[in-house]
């Protein structure tokens, strides 16, 4: 990691360009808009029943999430801070953003008597190293992703003001902004690697990840649909809206990206919801283990054949980086 920020090494790295990034960081155009009010746990104690479960699990799996990125960004700040001290200031600036989303989340499940302790989760984190290229891949995805579920969600309770059941939803325009400045950084952070995004490999590689994401979300969404239809939302479409506009901005930087408008897409993603609520309901069963695993076999087999039709579904082909004539030898 340290010798790809290395700017002896890595002459495409521009650092105007990262100067740049680091000065809007340090504006931290959000550092006063997450400030709570009496509304919080007004609405709190309105939520009854299932939807107020729901509500829980929404804070529980957003705080983990957020927090976890904020695990990310500070251990590739200490990574990078003698190599490239401007980059890595702008991980330690992500890792505030994401701290301060982490900590708002968990204010919110106060309002329902609970709370996250973050501190344990940093102690009994356990870390997996990953290549860079596959950091940035995932992680830009990530974070687009987010920015694209957050804006939606915020432009549908406009719209639609009597589900705004929850006030946190109203931070959400000014939040997903902090994600796509992220997602820039990361933008910019593959530019300056061309070997990450203009040979065949970064092409297999970008709808890996694509599919990864995408899949992950569809279905995980599915098993909680109660939370969108609480809030309004049709889940798969509120799903095929942030997969398509999210392939359309990755489609700005990957060479190549996934055909998620070809109705087939969503298709197979729909058969593999089928055999993945199967499976879960499978698990739920008092069958003994090895009729479990037999009843799994034919389930997971249909799962992996539609991912692997997906994956080979003709790509568009894409990106719009101008690389330098030269590739520096990089060790990575």
């Amino acid at each position: 990691m340290e010798q790809l920020f290395n700017t002896e090494i890595n002459k495409n790295l521009n650092e105007a360009e990262f100067e740049a990034l680091l000065q809007e960081f340090k504006t931290d155009y959000n550092q006063t808009h997450f400030v709570r009010n009496k509304e919080f746990k007004e609405a709190a104690d309105k939520l009854q029943g299932p939807l107020r479960q729901i509500f829980v699990e929404f804070l529980e799996r957003s705080c983990t999430a957020e927090f976890s990125g904020f695990l990310l960004y500070k251990e590739l700040g200490r990574r990078l801070k003698k190599t490239n001290p401007v980059v890595a200031e702008i991980f330690s600036l992500m890792s505030r953003d994401e701290a301060r989303h982490a900590g708002f989340l968990n204010k919110g499940l106060s309002d329902f008597n609970l709370a996250l302790d973050l501190g344990f989760l940093t102690k009994a984190r356990k870390y997996t190293f990953f290549k860079p290229k596959f950091i940035f891949y995932a992680t830009y995805l990530s974070e687009k992703i987010g920015y694209w579920r957050y804006i939606t969600i915020y432009r549908h309770l406009k719209e639609n003001p009597e589900f705004q059941c929850y006030p946190i939803f109203k931070y959400f325009e000014n939040w997903c902004q902090d994600e796509n400045r992220h997602g820039d950084f990361f933008s910019a952070l593959m530019k300056a690697q061309p070997q990450f995004l203009n040979d065949w490999q970064a092409k297999l590689w970008s709808r890996f990840f694509c599919l990864s994401v995408y899949v992950t979300m569809y279905l995980n969404d599915c098993q909680r649909t109660n939370f969108y239809e609480g809030i309004g939302l049709n889940t798969k479409e509120f799903d095929m809206h942030v997969i398509i506009e999210t392939n359309r901005t990755t489609a700005r930087i990957f060479p190549a990206v996934l055909d998620v408008e070809n109705p087939e897409f969503k298709r197979k993603l729909d058969r593999m919801v089928v055999s993945y609520e199967k499976l879960l309901a499978i698990g739920e069963t008092d069958d003994a283990s090895f009729i479990k695993t037999l009843k799994r076999i034919p389930l997971v087999t249909s799962l992996a054949s539609e991912i692997l039709a997906a994956y080979l579904m003709p790509p568009v082909e894409s990106g719009s980086v101008d690389f330098a004539e030269f590739e520096p030898n990089l060790v990575y």
